[in-house]
């Protein structure tokens, strides 16, 4: 059980985190938001910035230009169906997303959305601890390591766990105060 192995995991589930939220629509145009979007592309779910060149050229529009027109409806389609609330704008050559000031009420439904995904992080991180501990309480049975070595290990664990679930709250609170800025 080596401890170096248990920070890199806990700092992947920071970095999943933090791509989940960079999904979460604030008020500003982000190509980010159409990160989960896939479109049926010949029969097969393909990612959108597979098949289109993703751009923000304002604050508040996002620009979607197939790399084969005739995608544009099947883009068309999996924008509206998904979750980020948008409507597509085609003029035959892009599409078009406006991002419209968000309200309050929408405000706090996406703090809610993004709390949830931070619940989700930290269980990540608690659950990359529970492993830790089992293999440190498995080693301590085993004869491997004595009952000292494995307090100390249970320890620093548990001291890895706080600090990743204090930077998801970091993370947080930075993608609130972003949503809430109007």
């Amino acid at each position: 059980m080596k401890l170096n192995d248990v920070e890199a995991k806990m700092q992947k589930a920071i970095e999943s985190t933090q791509r989940d939220f960079n999904t979460v629509r604030t008020g500003r145009a982000n190509a980010a938001l159409l990160d989960r979007v896939e479109v049926d592309y010949y029969g097969s779910p393909t990612p959108l910035k597979a098949i289109a060149g993703i751009s923000t050229p304002e604050p508040t529009m996002i620009l979607i230009q197939p790399y084969d027109p005739s995608g544009m409806g099947a883009i068309e389609k999996a924008i509206s169906l998904s979750d980020i609330g948008l409507t597509p704008n085609n003029d035959g050559k892009v599409i078009r997303l406006n991002i419209p000031p968000l309200t309050k009420e929408r405000r706090k439904e996406l703090v809610k959305q993004v709390k949830g995904l931070a619940e989700d992080g930290k269980v990540s991180v608690r659950n990359i601890r529970r492993d830790a501990v089992d293999s440190v309480r498995k080693e301590e049975k085993n004869s491997e390591i004595s009952e000292d070595e494995s307090r100390d290990l249970q320890e620093q664990i548990q001291k890895l766990t706080n600090k990743y679930t204090a930077k998801v709250d970091e993370i947080l609170a930075a993608k609130e105060k972003d949503i809430m800025t109007i």
